[in-house]
């Protein structure tokens, strides 16, 4: 993770690196920087990061309802959950995701690419 941070009064531009994992949280910088909050809240929202030490980490592009953390890589393409609005029973409905077909193999190997004559006879 990346911390860029720029302080206009001084003019000077601050950049931290660290490495994270899922279990470790990292400390919040809203203290320091307030406009932070914004950025942390994504950050927690989307990668599942956790910041600890902020005041008031809750979901801000997500439903409060959401488990997972789409950006990750272990982020199912499908989802996990079809949310939709049922009409005869007003309210909105969670239920299980149905593949209506299973996945495919494609198979990306062009029929066009072969070795020429002219190749084979430079090997001997």
């Amino acid at each position: 993770m990346e911390f860029l941070n720029l302080c206009i009064q001084y003019n000077s531009r601050i950049r931290v690196q660290t490495s994270v994992d899922e279990i470790t949280p990292i400390y919040s910088a809203v203290s320091i920087f307030s406009s932070a909050g914004w950025w942390e809240r994504e950050v927690w929202n989307m990668f599942g990061v956790y910041f600890s030490n902020f005041p008031n980490l809750h979901r801000i592009l997500r439903d409060y309802g959401f488990e997972s953390h789409p950006v990750r890589k272990d982020f199912s393409l499908s989802g996990y959950v079809e949310v939709r609005y049922d009409d005869s029973e007003k309210r909105i409905v969670f239920e299980p995701i149905e593949m209506t077909q299973e996945f495919c193999y494609f198979d990306f190997a062009s029929p066009w690419e072969q070795s020429s004559r002219s190749d084979k006879s430079s090997n001997k």
